[in-house]
């Protein structure tokens, strides 16, 4: 971090004589940032889901390049620059949402085939690394895709989604890891799906996502936060581009980084996929612009390991559309 201070010098000439002032102006950050590629991701994917576990970035599931729902689960080692694959998930499932806790790897919900029929699933897995096998939790008290899921404080918190008639869902589902049980709390107050978040300070960030129960659909700038510890949610600074199906992570704890997203729809705006980096600063409530994603897309997933941020998969098409990548956001 680069931080510069400006000084103006002037010069007061009066009867009596002359005066040196000095004008300091407030001190403001720089932070370089730029980007490089990582070794491919080896199964082209989109609408994965993600999540950092012992150093390492798990990919799971989504649509692979024929279009089908994929149960493959590669992971990156950015120490070594290589990719493995693990056990598969237990079911094919895209639009699942993952989180790490203890060691282990949960996922949750997603959409599923079911008798050739796409529909939304409240199943429930952990994977264990050091015996590489996953076993089935109970399950989400409600199916929905498109959703989300963080840890904080020993406690899975599953946000929005949609279901099976296509309603967007604001549900706030926790899971007790020690308990096996689901309980519910306060629902997200905009209602949505397609969304991403991330944890800061022991609060929940949820950004962006859409709205598809009126037509036309509606993207969503919305940043609301939740805290835990009083069940309450707070409406914040939008975020300045209206997206989904993006993903977010946070760096150092301090700030939310948002990549990525879609414009899907044929509501008179051209459809598109988003390069925009966008960056939220939680004490400030104020968002500032970063550097573009190299790749525009959708359905991708990012991590956080030892302050380097990796964006991996997603489509650079709306709607089906499949990529390799793996561009690693270097923030000095």
């Amino acid at each position: 971090m680069i931080r510069s201070t400006i000084y103006f010098i002037g010069i007061v000439i009066s009867m009596f004589g002359f005066s040196i002032f000095v004008v300091i102006t407030p001190s403001y950050s720089v932070t370089p940032q730029t980007w490089t590629t990582g070794t491919s991701m080896p199964t082209a994917r989109t609408e994965v889901a993600g999540s950092v576990l012992d150093g390492k970035i798990y990919v799971i599931g989504g649509y692979d390049e024929s279009g089908k729902t994929t149960d493959v689960v590669e992971v990156y080692d950015p120490q070594t620059d290589r990719w493995s694959r693990v056990s598969s998930l237990p079911q094919p499932t895209d639009h699942a949402a993952a989180a790490t806790y203890n060691g282990k790897l949960f996922v949750v919900g997603g959409y599923i085939i079911v008798e050739g029929q796409r529909t939304p699933t409240n199943k429930s897995f952990i994977y264990d690394p050091s015996v590489d096998k996953w076993k089935e939790i109970k399950s989400m008290p409600t199916s929905r895709g498109a959703l989300t899921a963080n840890f904080i404080n020993d406690i899975l918190y599953v946000i929005g989604g949609q279901d099976s008639s296509r309603k967007t869902m604001g549900t706030n589902e926790v899971y007790d890891p020690k308990t096996d049980i689901w309980t519910e709390k306060q629902p997200m107050p905009t209602k949505r799906h397609h969304l991403a978040s991330a944890v800061l300070d022991g609060k929940l960030y949820v950004v962006g996502g859409r709205q598809t129960d009126n037509s036309p659909d509606l993207n969503m700038g919305t940043n609301e936060a939740y805290d835990p510890r009083l069940d309450k949610w707070t409406s914040l600074e939008s975020m300045p581009t209206k997206r989904s199906g993006l993903t977010a992570v946070t760096h150092d704890s301090n700030d939310l980084y948002v990549f990525g997203g879609e414009h899907p729809f044929n509501d008179g705006k051209p459809l598109r996929t988003f390069d925009d980096t966008e960056i939220y600063h939680p004490k400030t409530d104020t968002w500032t612009s970063g550097s573009s994603l190299p790749t525009a897309r959708h359905g991708l997933t990012s991590g956080e390991v030892n302050g380097t941020i990796y964006v991996i998969g997603g489509g650079p098409e709306p709607g089906l559309s499949y990529s390799h990548a793996n561009e690693v956001f270097h923030i000095k």
